[in-house]
């Protein structure tokens, strides 16, 4: 029997990379990411490579099932130069410390967008809805805009295997959000992209595209941007029920902030204005249950006894999941030495 795979890469593209895959068919294949095969591409066709010196490896990380193709698996690989080092563009290798003791939710943002208007489903022709306020887990076809779409997604995430714990309708016509769990900063990675692997597919059949654009409707108008706040635990964080912990924790993220915004995804200025519950990009503030802040300590968090989790609501729709999380655990690890 013969089985497709279809792995999937982050390309060279600058600011922000973009998803690539290709399908690889292959004799009796028993599904385990050990019988996956290192493979080859042309790095120069995606910003990683040279016309002289092209040839860029893939390497998997992680598979998952594929529900949208007959006997197929989706394949996530990271990508290595031709000599088996990381490539500059890879992420997944900026994490250095990696166990299970940090966990990871990602609430991902974006904007569904049509390919025929140039706009998000909800807007009319050359022109804007009606102002935020009913959109924000709306019902109903004035309201909520591209459900069909949303809900084909969710239940590929979850026949894959990617662990998805929720979706809802954002608070601007057309944008929605899905959140992604994993314990580990790599597994976290791996599962965010992989969903935004499925959805950019599932858009598809829908003449959809996805913005992952943090302000894509502009700074200047009325309009809610997309984030992926990340929220984020550590043994101590989940266990000691000690404040001290969370705000030294803060506090250190209070001294690294170009350390996080350099990695929190490309044209977050545009995001990071101190309206639209985001602080500004250039100020660092922390509070409980504060969504204007750069850090909001989750209310849950301090009625159980302070054991829990903190949010950094910085992060733009366009991060990588991956440098975000190696990120946190540095400066996490840096606030409790």
């Amino acid at each position: 029997m013969k089985s497709k795979l279809e792995y999937i890469w982050l390309d060279g593209y600058k600011p922000t990379q973009s998803l690539r895959s290709k399908t690889q068919v292959r004799e009796d294949f028993d599904g385990t990411l050990e019988e996956c095969p290192m493979w080859a591409f042309d790095g120069s066709s995606t910003e990683q490579a040279s016309g002289d010196d092209s040839d860029c490896l893939l390497k998997p990380v992680a598979i998952y099932p594929d529900p949208d193709r007959a006997s197929a698996y989706l394949v996530m690989t990271e990508v290595l130069n031709a000599d088996g080092t990381p490539h500059e563009s890879n992420g997944r290798a900026t994490i250095e410390d990696d166990d299970e003791d940090f966990w990871f939710g990602f609430e991902q943002e974006y904007f569904l967008w049509d390919v025929k208007t140039n706009a998000p489903p909800g807007f009319p022709k050359n022109g804007y809805p009606g102002p935020q306020g009913p959109y924000y887990c709306s019902v109903g076809a004035r309201n909520a805009h591209g459900r069909d779409c949303v809900e084909d997604h969710l239940d590929l995430c979850l026949e894959a295997g990617v662990n998805v714990e929720g979706i809802n309708a954002e608070v601007a016509a057309g944008q929605w959000e899905f959140q992604v769990f994993a314990k580990g900063a790599k597994q976290a990675g791996d599962e965010t992209w992989m969903a935004r692997y499925l959805l950019e597919r599932t858009a598809e059949r829908y003449g959809l595209a996805i913005d992952w654009e943090p302000k894509p409707l502009g700074k200047e108008l009325d309009w809610n941007g997309s984030g992926m706040h990340a929220n984020f635990s550590n043994g101590p964080m989940r266990d000691s029920g000690d404040e001290s912990i969370f705000t030294k924790i803060c506090e250190a993220f209070s001294k690294n902030i170009e350390r996080h915004i350099s990695v929190y995804g490309a044209n977050n200025d545009q995001r990071l204005t101190g309206l639209h519950e985001t602080q500004s990009i250039d100020q660092f503030s922390y509070g409980v249950s504060d969504r204007g802040a750069s850090i909001r300590i989750p209310i849950g968090t301090v009625e159980d006894g302070w054991k829990g989790r903190l949010e950094d609501r910085r992060t733009a729709s366009n991060a990588d999941p991956y440098k975000v999380a190696a990120a946190i655990i540095k400066t996490t690890k840096e606030g409790l030495a």
